[in-house]
């Protein structure tokens, strides 16, 4: 009889356990559904269905040579399933667990019903890390360990095909009437170039990955650049996991001469890529369990707080790049081409828009989820929720956009790059060019408030505001409270690093250091 296997976010043939369980059982209908209520709704954009596109190429190519090309079909789930069941006979339904937003919670629960109603088998089986009803936070540490230690599963070696189904067409974006795409330099999606750049990055880019995190010109290279084919299941997290350990292991092994032609600090590298990769589960962990933070603050306490001050025009200033910030604006402004940036500038935005702007995190999360190639409903909306201060259990992240800039883009190239306007300023001037006299804006061709904003904001003022009110509501015995329930049900259990002498400087849990540069 015929086994579905429904393709979601896990578009790949290596370690996917639902396609080697429905190879082992009879004739392989692999299906993926494009979802008008999907791909129209406000967290998607014209750039992610391009990589999906290329995506879904990919596998129908691979699987062809296995046998059975891909089907793809447009419409609702339920819907499609239902014409299937009602021309062939459906043994049973294989898919991956998903954790994904609130449109495709309801439809994976509708299309349950639906399989009970037409006493369809529909197995869901876990996938990266990510356990569903766990009992307790407790116990997930062990679990994902134990998850990801198990042996890949093997790509099946042949599909036997079903017949009579035509594969039909992967719609382009104008058939689906979307938008045009404008991320011109955003990522290939496909298989087979996410283990191209796994790779180059275990082989040839990894080496100081630790020192390139936040430089959001060096991240470009000396970052993965893993997280769009992990998180639309190009890749499993097991297989990262796998293939970073035994080059982890490879590199140990070497005697110190050899390790040193090697150049960088891989050891030390890849351990940095390595707990990253856990702490991506344990945000979609969260989420897992409670899917509602799409929607709701963490900590109920803060609802109100920034809601009724929403601005428009605040907010397409953040969002169109022109807060008169350099490094904030300029961040934006290469996001918009690539979809893609480093961790510390993408938690620098949202700090900016939540305490310098007091905009609510609900906003600029649905905004940066289109932008984002790499969106993930669980890692992005937790991530949103913390930076903005409203899980009351995390610390207070309000980034100085103007230090961040001569930290980070000591020189300006950065900045100018993606901000020509400021193309003549001086790199005395070039991170906080308001500050110019009004003669050298003239003769540099960049007069502030007509070539380049004035600060929407004062940096120093707004975040002063922001942090009172915050802290404010946070020491009320009422946000403490719900903190305390939120860090039961959500808090890290990881180890508490403490002082190494008496007096010293607190040292930051691995909670507060938590980082997805990948």
């Amino acid at each position: 009889m015929m086994q579905i296997v429904y393709f979601k976010r896990d578009l790949r043939l290596h370690d996917h356990a639902p396609l080697a369980a429905a190879a082992a059982r009879g004739p392989v209908l692999p299906l993926y559904i494009v979802e008008p209520s999907v791909v129209r709704a406000r967290d998607f954009d014209p750039a992610h269905w391009t990589f999906l596109r290329a995506s879904l190429h990919d596998l129908r190519e691979r699987l062809a040579t296995l046998g059975q090309p891909l089907v793809v079909r447009v419409g609702e789930a339920v819907p499609v399933f239902e014409a299937l069941a009602r021309a062939h006979t459906i043994g049973a339904i294989w898919a991956h667990e998903e954790t994904g937003n609130n449109i495709t919670y309801l439809r994976d629960r509708a299309l349950r019903r639906w399989a009970r109603s037409r006493s369809i088998t529909f197995h869901e089986l876990p996938n990266n890390g990510v356990v569903r009803r766990l009992p307790s936070r407790d116990d997930w540490p062990g679990i994902w360990e134990s998850r990801v230690r198990q042996p890949q599963v093997a790509t099946p070696t042949a599909l036997i095909p079903v017949t009579g189904i035509a594969p039909g067409p992967i719609p382009t974006g104008d058939a689906l009437h979307l938008a045009r795409d404008l991320r011109p330099g955003a990522q290939p999606g496909g298989e087979t170039q996410a283990h191209t750049t796994l790779d180059e990055f275990l082989f040839v880019r990894g080496g100081n990955y630790h020192r390139s995190l936040s430089s959001p010109l060096m991240a470009i290279t000396g970052c993965s650049r893993l997280s769009p084919y992990l998180t639309w299941g190009n890749l499993s997290v097991r297989q990262v996991v796998h293939a970073t350990r035994e080059r982890l292991a490879a590199v140990a092994a070497l005697p110190d001469a050899a390790r040193a032609e090697l150049g960088g600090e891989w050891l030390r590298a890849l351990g940095a890529f390595a707990d990253r990769l856990r702490w991506r589960c344990h945000f979609n962990q969260k989420f897992e369990d409670q899917p509602d933070l799409e929607y709701v603050n963490m900590v109920r306490v803060y609802d109100g707080l920034r809601e009724a001050a929403f601005r428009e025009d605040t907010f397409a200033a953040w969002r169109d790049g022109m807060t008169g910030y350099p490094m904030i604006d300029a961040s934006m402004r290469a996001l918009h081409d690539s979809g893609w940036i480093n961790f510390r500038m993408r938690a620098m935005l949202v700090s900016f828009a939540a305490y310098q702007l007091w905009l609510h995190w609900r906003e600029p999360a649905v905004y940066l989820a289109r932008v984002f190639l790499d969106y993930e409903p669980g890692i992005h909306y937790c991530q949103h929720q913390m930076q903005s201060g409203t899980t009351g259990i995390n610390t207070l992240r309000i980034y100085n956009p103007v230090k961040q800039a001569r930290d980070q883009d000591r020189d300006g190239v950065f900045v100018r790059r993606w901000l020509p306007e400021l193309a003549g300023v001086p790199d005395s001037f070039i991170h906080a060019p308001w500050l110019m006299p009004g003669l050298m804006q003239q003769m540099m061709g960049c007069v502030i408030g007509r070539d380049y904003p004035a600060p929407i904001v004062n940096h120093e003022v707004a975040a002063r505001a922001a942090r009172e009110r915050i802290w404010a509501v946070r020491q009320s015995p009422e946000a403490q409270e719900e903190a305390d329930a939120v860090r039961e049900r959500h808090g890290s259990r990881a180890q508490v690093y403490r002082p190494r002498r008496s007096g010293a400087r607190s040292v930051p849990t691995a909670a507060n250091q938590l980082r997805l540069d990948l």
